[in-house]
């Protein structure tokens, strides 16, 4: 079975249509243009670029990245150019790069998110993914992800005010439960959730008895949180019937393919990236690979495929 007879497309509601299920994660390859000297973003079903805010943000002081067991912990703090720069100068760059394009927002307030998420749609997106779930800033994101009113309040007034993009929310590990925060955002009309996003954690140098983080606290990703997202893609599969895009230490396709059979319809690569820049895509020819291993010709077949109970 050769690839071209593969159909690895997906759909993201009705507003997104990529051509396979692999994305990039925010954060983890810039604006889009970063990658391109590594692989052709176009092989993949789309780009999420790097969280935009309305005003630049100069993010955490340094360190705010350390590798630790299976993974690694960031605090960069959603340093960013700022909604004006990433449309003048950013976005049009990224747009030419042949890939769909989702672009990862958050603000400190409803009205920031609104107004963000309109210039977007007006400047082009493809889809909007709301972040309201890093733990690394002390106002907005999280703050709308853990509490259900204030979560309920954003979706519905970024729903109402755009009609053009796709909207993914990006939930976090601590919303508690999950299940009910993805049914908030498929009632208030979100296309897709995606998670997970990091899970708070630290790492401190015994010789100094300093912590590694300058802000003490930061977001462990990579491996070492695969079997949390994997447990929540499952969980929140269940719950809701908008499309879920699986997040969490997704290096190799079969890790991807897990996500996929725990009911994940796409998925993103992101600390992958650090360890090989083309990640991505060797992701996406591991789904391929796997597929021809198991004559499976059409990646709708193993959504939520996971099989339970005994054999």
């Amino acid at each position: 079975m050769s690839g071209s007879e593969l159909n690895l497309s997906v759909n993201i509601g009705q507003k997104l249509s990529l051509k396979n299920p692999v994305m990039t994660a925010s954060g983890t390859c810039g604006y889009g243009a970063e990658v391109a000297r590594f692989y052709d973003p176009a092989r993949l079903g789309a780009l999420v670029l790097k969280g935009i805010s309305l005003a630049p943000w100069p993010g955490n002081p340094c360190p705010r990245i350390t590798e630790t067991a299976c993974g690694m912990i960031n605090s960069i703090g959603l340093q960013n150019v700022g909604l004006k720069a990433f449309i003048k100068e950013k976005l049009p760059v990224a747009k030419s790069l042949g890939s769909p394009i989702i672009a990862n927002i958050l603000g400190g307030s409803v009205r920031e998110y609104v107004k963000i998420a309109r210039a977007l749609e007006e400047a082009g997106v493809d889809a909007i993914e709301l972040n309201v779930s890093c733990p690394n800033v002390k106002k907005g994101g999280i703050a709308f992800g853990l509490d259900i009113k204030s979560f309920t309040k954003l979706i519905k007034a970024v729903r109402k005010d755009i009609s053009g993009p796709a909207i993914i929310v990006k939930l976090s590990p601590g919303a508690q439960p999950i299940e009910a925060f993805a049914r908030a955002a498929q009632e208030e009309g979100a296309d897709a959730v995606s998670l997970i996003n990091t899970v708070p954690a630290m790492a401190i140098d015994a010789d100094s008895r300093r912590p590694l983080i300058q802000n003490i606290v930061g977001g462990l990703s990579g491996p070492a949180i695969k079997p949390i997202a994997l447990w929540l893609v499952y969980k929140t599969s269940k719950a809701v019937t908008i499309p879920v895009i699986g997040i969490g230490g997704i290096r190799t396709g079969r890790d991807a393919i897990e996500f996929i059979l725990a009911g994940a319809s796409a998925v993103q690569v992101g600390t992958a990236s650090f360890v090989d820049p083309a990640a991505p895509v060797r992701v996406l020819e591991g789904i391929e690979g796997y597929m021809r291993e198991k004559g499976i010709k059409d990646i709708s077949a193993l959504v939520g495929g996971l099989v339970t109970g005994c054999s």
